[in-house]
Parts: C-alpha cells; structure tokens; sequence
C-alpha cells in the first residue's frame, strides 16, 4: 500500500460517509428515490469523487441493487425500512459504505437496524492479522441471531481493489470454515444484512445497475459514442441513469447487444420473501500496519 493509494481509499472513505449521512438525514416519506440518488452521484463530483457504481437505495424486502431508472418516480413511505449504498472512488480507489433508515411511525425497524449495526461492530472488532474470514462471519451470525434476527447467508462483504469493487476475500455473514484470512495492507468492506425472514435472497425485477467484464466485440449498429462513454468507466458498475445524453433506444439497443455477446452483465435487485424486512450497515476498512483502520467512520 503507497501512501497515494492510501491517501485516496481515505478520502474517498471520507467523502462515502458524507454522502451515507446526508441520504440518513434527507430519506424522508414523500421524497423520490431518484433525487436522492442523484444528489449522492453530484456529492461526490463535487468533493472530487466519483461513483464506484450507482449509488442505491432500497427499500423492504429488496436487500440490494435498487436503483433508479432515468425516470425513476418512486418515492419513499411512511413504515418503509430503507437502505442506502453508495461507493466512491478518488483514482479508481474505492470506499463503500451504507446504513439503513427506518420511516415507521413507531421505531418497529430500529431493533432490526441496531440487529445490523451491532454485527458490524462485533466484525470490526474480530478482524486482525491471520483471522478468517469466517470467524469475522461467526461474529456477525452470532449477533443477529442474539437479537432474534436472520443474517442473510448468500450475501457477502468484499475485498476491494483500485478499479474493482468486488475482489477475495468473501466475508459471509455466517461462521464457515475455510476461506480467506486478513492480511495488512488490505482494504475491505463489511456488510452484514439483517432479516426479518429465512435469510436468502433471489434476484427479481427489471436490472437498472450493469458492468463491462469484457471488451466489446464489434458488432453491426453499436453506437460508437454510446460505447466510449460506457467504457469511460474503467470496468466499473454503471446505471442506465448515466447515459440519457444518448437517446433511450440507443441505449437499450447497445446495452442489449453488449449483453447478448457476453461483454455486459446486468444486476437485478436482490429480494427476500414478500414481506420480509432487510437492514444492512457498511464501513470499508484498512489493515494497517497499526490495526484496523474504518475508513468511512
């Protein structure tokens, strides 16, 4: 790790939870998921990030990956329980973080909230130099179920890389032998989910957030301009959103022939059963050669 890579994961850690804290102040019933989306993205423009991919806020039983469409009127309601994710990246060194608002009425969501929360912390606290992954796992189990809560077992933390949101190790949110241990030097985001259910979930719905995970072939009418802007973001996940300076059945003609060739992966929300209620709480840390390091504290 030089100290130009650590000083750029610090602040885009810095910047990651400025904008996590305006989203925890200004999610509010009647206000749309898109505004505030969009005013995270022009955050970290103007702090001198800019989005690791699309930043997402979702609501309920969808775990993850909701993000806004360009005309996107989905607003959030009194008794949702919402989560807001947003990564930011200073020359492509990522900070990824997120926390979760609860909108009822009556506080019904804070346990579950807290549930994730103190998961988090019982994480932090675990990693060292040599632990594995799965005891930091065992941790955040063994808090969610303390709290009579589920953690949700397919989805993971991740290390974190310069131009690469997702890299090893998978840090579950259950205890499992094997897997990876922390080293210093590292950077990684822990993220424990907490449910109101069984603790899995399934992809289901329309995918607002893509990633180029190859170069494009040629192929007849894909539009060049479209495509250099698409590629502009360095492999990093992108949104529909980004692109509206292009007319939308361009869009959906280019996206759809990067996908069919195999050079565009989509990602769909990630839900749990109808009525089932997620939080989530993330911090992205560094192992430095003094301990942990929360860089988006």
């Amino acid at each position: 790790m030089d100290e130009h890579a650590l000083e750029c994961y610090r602040k885009a850690g810095r910047i990651a939870k400025e904008c996590r804290e305006w989203a925890r102040e200004n999610i509010r019933p009647g206000v749309t998921i898109r505004y505030v989306l969009e005013t995270l993205e022009t955050m970290m423009a103007e702090r001198g990030g800019a989005p690791a991919f699309p930043a997402q806020s979702s609501r309920n039983s969808i775990a993850a990956h909701y993000c806004s469409s360009p005309d996107d009127e989905t607003t959030y309601e009194v008794g949702d329980c919402v989560k807001v994710d947003c990564g930011v990246h200073v020359d492509g060194y990522i900070g990824d973080t997120a926390c979760t608002v609860d909108l009822s009425e009556d506080g019904r969501w804070t346990p579950l909230i807290e549930a994730s929360a103190a998961a988090l912390a019982a994480a932090i606290a675990t990693v060292d130099e040599g632990v594995s992954v799965g005891e930091v796992g065992a941790a955040i189990e063994r808090t969610i179920l303390a709290a009579g809560f589920e953690p949700i077992r397919n989805l993971t933390g991740h290390g974190l890389d310069r131009w690469k949101v997702h890299t090893a190790p998978q840090i579950p949110n259950y205890g499992e032998r094997g897997g990876g241990r922390f080293h210093r030097g590292a950077v990684f985001a822990i993220e424990p989910f907490a449910c109101t259910g069984r603790g899995y979930i399934k992809e289901r719905g329309k995918a607002e957030v893509f990633m180029l995970v190859r170069p494009p072939r040629k192929a007849k009418g894909l539009d060049r301009e479209l495509l250099s802007d698409i590629q502009s973001w360095r492999g990093l996940p992108i949104a529909r959103r980004y692109f509206t300076r292009h007319e939308p059945r361009v869009v959906e003609e280019t996206f759809s022939k990067l996908a069919r060739q195999g050079s565009l992966v989509r990602y769909p929300p990630l839900v749990e059963e109808e009525g089932v209620m997620v939080a989530q709480t993330e911090h992205t840390l560094f192992l430095g050669p003094d301990g942990v390091e929360v860089l988006t504290a």
